[in-house]
């Protein structure tokens, strides 16, 4: 879990810059490029971590399968 933590963390950090960086390209505005780039990410980051959560998951599952077979 600590592993999925940082992952997910680091993944937040380059995703904030990245989308304040496009944010202020498309619009000129600090005030937006800013409340984008903390909407934004913090959604993605949500969901980065239930996909990546599900990843687990369904190859714990396909393991699990597995032995089972045999």
């Amino acid at each position: 879990m600590a592993r999925r933590i940082k992952k997910t963390t680091s993944f937040a950090a380059i995703h904030f810059a990245v989308a304040f960086g496009v944010s202020y390209l498309l619009t000129g505005s600090f005030v937006i490029a800013s409340a984008l780039a903390i909407i934004e990410p913090l959604v993605n980051t949500a969901a980065f971590f239930i996909h990546d959560w599900s990843w687990d998951r369904i190859s714990t599952a396909e393991t699990n399968s597995l032995s089972a077979q045999h």
